[in-house]
């Protein structure tokens, strides 16, 4: 395990099991599916409220709105900085080629620009 950014990152070639689930998550979170269930968390929230329910209700409730929260900000932080990292190594690959242009010449940054699309399906 690494805290570093992932633009440090020397191996491109491979997600981890935590990039696989973030992935699945964000695929997930933008779905119908993920709006009807957190619309279905907010009025069990409201219900428990109205009801009169006991604490102990009101906690559980309150707590697994808490905990879906802290996990999807954990897997949506990764998506995004996946997504920047993709971005950023494109923009690089196209300044690089711009560059072997402007020389007139055609080299490893041509080569960068093409495995550069479709990178963030990769990450």
């Amino acid at each position: 395990m690494t805290f570093e950014h992932p633009a440090r990152k020397r191996d491109d070639s491979r997600r981890g099991r935590f990039e696989e689930l973030a992935e699945l998550a964000s695929n997930f979170t933008s779905s119908p599916l993920f709006a009807i269930l957190c619309l279905c968390l907010v009025v069990a929230f409201v219900a428990v409220h109205v009801a009169g329910l006991s604490m102990e209700w009101q906690v559980l409730v309150g707590d697994s709105m808490g905990a879906v929260t802290l996990l999807l900000l954990a897997m949506l932080k990764n998506a995004e900085r996946r997504a920047e990292h993709a971005v950023q190594r494109k923009l690089d690959a196209i300044a690089r080629a711009m560059l072997e242009q402007q020389e007139g010449r055609r080299g490893q940054a041509y080569e960068d620009l093409k495995a550069a699309v479709g990178m963030e399906e990769r990450l």
